[in-house]
């Protein structure tokens, strides 16, 4: 007789999972008003941190989904989607690096940068899906937008880190 498979996500780790998304969603709602400032990114990156780059994806495509059908869905959302996986696989490459886990500082360092990787990602995704002529223009004039973003990225990260950190440390002890 074959032994039945476990899911690959329990109940608890989806709910879990389900939180974070609501978080996004609640926390890019309430800084809407302020261009490229949202907890958002910092969420996705402390979750990839803790529990690894399948969640961080998962978090990322359902959270942009979601408060894209309420701010308002069009072809920029794939842009988005593809931008934030970017990031989110780049945080899960430095995870792999020892000294990037034990100091924090370098992760807030990355949270900045990670606002000026996605502008650049984005915009040259935008410039193919639109049509645009240069890049370079269209990427420059949005520096000051990614600068805000990487602030605001490094901010909330400080903020957020050591609260998410532990309810993600209690979900993998109940997971281990």
């Amino acid at each position: 007789m074959k032994k039945e498979q476990e899911p690959f996500f329990s109940t608890y780790e989806i709910a879990y999972l389900a939180m974070t998304v609501a978080a996004c969603v609640v926390g890019r709602t309430l800084f809407q008003f302020i261009p490229n400032i949202q907890p958002m990114t910092a969420i996705f990156l402390i979750l990839t941190y803790q529990l690894g780059v399948t969640r961080g994806l998962i978090v990322n495509v359902l959270a942009l989904i979601i408060t894209n059908m309420y701010m308002g869905m069009g072809i920029w959302t794939v842009s988005q989607i593809l931008s934030f996986s970017v990031v989110i696989l780049c945080m899960g490459v430095l995870c792999r690096w020892e000294m990037f886990r034990q100091h924090r500082s370098l992760q807030v360092a990355f949270s900045v940068v990670a606002g000026f990787l996605y502008g650049f990602v984005i915009a040259g995704i935008d410039v193919q899906l639109y049509g645009m002529p240069q890049f370079w223009p269209y990427y420059l004039a949005g520096l000051y937008f990614d600068f805000l973003h990487g602030v605001g990225n490094g901010i909330f990260y400080l903020l957020l880190a050591p609260v998410f950190q532990k309810l993600f440390a209690q979900l993998k002890r109940r997971l281990d």
